[in-house]
């Protein structure tokens, strides 16, 4: 198997795992705070957070293979993932989920229609800094790793 389709595969069952995960939510469970640090966000925004910063940082990616430098020096994640909680705070759990489904999706398609040499090119990431394209793909599916033990712990408080 070569490493962009085991990149792919990658995303692809970690995406079914979330599927699943966030399928068997109560309503309950979705506004259960999981974050309580300067903004809360309940379970319902990591997922919208799922969603916003996959969406983006793909196009970004993009953008780096094609010879971008990646963000710039003065990027704030935080004031990015502020914003995006706005744009997204009308939109239910499902219709979240759908959209996960699709970025997920479209994600695991991106990384398949690359070359192997395209693992090699280094851009700036919004949290990684300067990284090859390979990171920062494996990054997608950790990042969401790390919210996913968060919400863990938050649900079973």
């Amino acid at each position: 198997m070569s490493e962009l389709t085991d990149l792919a595969e990658k995303l692809k069952s970690e995406g079914e795992r979330f599927v699943s995960f966030f399928s068997d939510l109560t309503e309950a469970q979705w506004q259960t705070d999981v974050y309580t640090e300067g903004e809360v966000w309940s379970v319902r925004n990591v997922l919208s957070h799922f969603v916003t910063s996959e969406r983006a940082l793909v196009k970004l990616f993009e953008e780096i293979r094609k010879g971008g430098a990646g963000v710039t020096d003065d990027f704030s994640i935080d004031r990015y993932n502020t914003r995006q909680q706005e744009k997204t705070k009308e939109l239910t759990p499902q219709e979240l989920l759908e959209q996960y489904k699709s970025v997920r999706a479209d994600s695991a398609n991106w990384v398949l229609s690359l070359q192997e040499s395209d693992l090699e090119i280094v851009g700036r990431h919004p949290f990684l800094g300067p990284t090859a394209i390979r990171e920062m793909i494996k990054m997608l599916y950790l990042h969401n790793q790390i919210h996913y033990r968060d919400l863990k712990k938050a649900l079973a408080r």
